[in-house]
């Protein structure tokens, strides 16, 4: 059964096709969803122009509207940042600016359009922070209207002031691992409970 789509928004500041263990992580979990009967797309922000901006469309060149188009069509978005000072990157803030234009945007029964999606976090790092940025990602997606299942991420950070980054694990720590199974299994569940039935609109 494959009834539900996914798509990753990877806010990787690498381009690609440089390796990215936001990326890595990103892919993890599409692959765990995909056990669920869950189609996959992925994307990079960073190999698209996003202008800055808090609206639908920002103008000549701008390619939101085409990513845009992908969140509106997925039941599932999984927003993977990497932790960068702390905080999340720039380039997942700006997704976060650019959804923003939707909290005016409604379907045909008057909800707002993002009502009955799930969303997921996915955040790597070499600090802690991990919960932090967690926290900032779901607030601002849930603000939109994006809904999130139990335990809803999934995370890695290295030892603090080392140098080792996700993408050069030889294997998926099994913390991580189970991590992103149950946030899996959880988003295609409530996915398919929305499938079913949305929102009520009043």
């Amino acid at each position: 059964m494959t009834d539900l789509s996914a798509i990753a928004i990877v806010c990787s500041l690498t381009p690609s096709p440089e390796p990215s263990s936001s990326e890595v992580l990103a892919r993890q979990v599409l692959a765990d969803l995909e056990k669920h009967g869950v189609t996959r797309a992925s994307l990079r922000i960073v190999d698209h122009e996003i202008k800055p901006g808090v609206k639908v469309d920002m103008g000549d060149g701008d390619e939101w509207p085409t990513i845009r188009a992908s969140v509106l069509a997925a039941a599932i978005v999984v927003l993977a940042t990497p932790i960068w000072m702390g905080h999340p990157c720039s380039l997942a803030q700006q997704v976060l600016e650019r959804l923003d234009a939707d909290l005016s945007e409604t379907d045909d029964q008057g909800r707002p359009i993002m009502f009955g999606k799930v969303a997921i976090v996915a955040v790597v790092g070499n600090e802690d922070g991990a919960h932090n940025v967690i926290a900032d990602m779901m607030q601002g997606m849930n603000d939109v209207g994006f809904t999130f299942p139990a335990q809803g991420s999934t995370y890695w950070v290295g030892e603090a002031m080392q140098t080792m980054d996700y993408k050069d694990l030889d294997t998926i720590p099994e913390a991580v691992a189970s991590a992103t199974a149950v946030l899996s299994r959880n988003a295609a569940h409530l996915a398919r409970v929305f499938r079913n039935e949305n929102y009520p609109s009043a």
